[in-house]
């Protein structure tokens, strides 16, 4: 679940970054890989004709009676906001993110953004990926793997040193160079002890710029490309986001360690998708 990039505060965000500790790390290893299992188990039911109510509830029954963890989302509520009433957000199509499950099915060339997070010990771990259903046009098959290019781009990005705003610069330029459009009232952002928290981590940008980089560092990369204009809206429920234009939105989301030589992705677990070919520093949690 992003955060928003401009306007109110969520979960009253400390003014630094927190450095977090080996043992602080682990907690957070493991919830990491609890939440990309929860991805793995839903992945073979996102098939036509099923319910997002239906995979809303096999998350949270999942979560808590297997994995023994809690949903982050559910009843969550930060200011301005009524609480969230589900326990994962399931954003279709033209929808950009925080889409409401419903008793609506899924159907044959739908895309649909699954995003989770789990406590664990009170340790919060937060991913997303896009799922084709059934199968889909060229143009929505496009959008969704750039999008997760984009992801691994901005990943590569992490290393004690360099700043944000190389993270922000290299989604940017491949979205734009690919036609395609960056959301931008919404961000990644620090997770730890707290849902969100510093830093702002920002999809667009330029390099140089923003915090560095330092080992201990943890947060996420959660880019929303659309395949028109970036322009959004708020839907009446009060927390799903589209485009304005109806055109496709995708979004993928992992969570990220900064460590003293480049980084770990938390989140990556056996049934996840694999990097990208040129990906050449991944390391992944092995909690």
């Amino acid at each position: 679940m992003p955060k928003p990039a401009q306007g109110g505060e969520w979960d009253n965000w400390a003014m630094s970054i927190h450095l977090h500790t080996e043992e602080e790390i682990q907690g957070m290893r493991v919830v990491g890989q609890l939440t990309g299992r929860l991805l793995d188990y839903l992945t073979p039911f996102v098939q036509p004709g099923i319910t997002t109510n239906e995979l809303d509830r096999l998350a949270e029954t999942y979560t808590t009676e297997v994995l023994g963890a809690i949903s982050a989302p559910l009843n969550y509520q930060p200011p301005g906001h009524a609480p969230y009433p589900k326990s994962i957000c399931t954003s279709i199509n033209h929808q950009v993110c925080h889409g409401i499950p419903n008793d609506k099915p899924l159907k044959k060339g739908d895309i649909v953004n699954i995003d989770v997070t789990l406590i664990k010990d009170g340790w919060h771990g937060d991913s997303s990926r896009m799922f084709i259903v059934g199968d889909a046009s060229i143009a929505a098959k496009r959008l969704c793997a750039l999008t997760y290019e984009a992801l691994w781009l901005g990943i590569e990005q992490v290393r004690p040193g360099a700043h944000l705003g190389d993270i922000g610069h290299a989604i940017q330029s491949f979205a734009e160079r690919h036609g395609l459009s960056v959301v931008r009232e919404f961000c990644g952002h620090g997770i730890g002890r707290k849902f969100h928290d510093e830093p702002q981590v920002l999809h667009y940008g330029r390099p140089g710029t923003l915090e560095r980089l330092e080992a201990g560092m943890i947060f996420t990369i959660e880019p929303m490309l659309n395949a028109g204009r970036r322009d959004i809206k708020e839907l009446g429920d009060g927390w799903t986001i589209v485009t304005k234009d109806r055109s496709l939105s995708a979004q993928w989301e992992h969570t990220i360690l900064v460590t003293p030589t480049g980084y770990e992705v938390l989140t990556q677990s056996e049934g996840a998708p694999p990097p990208p070919a040129f990906v050449r520093g991944f390391a992944a949690s092995t909690a």
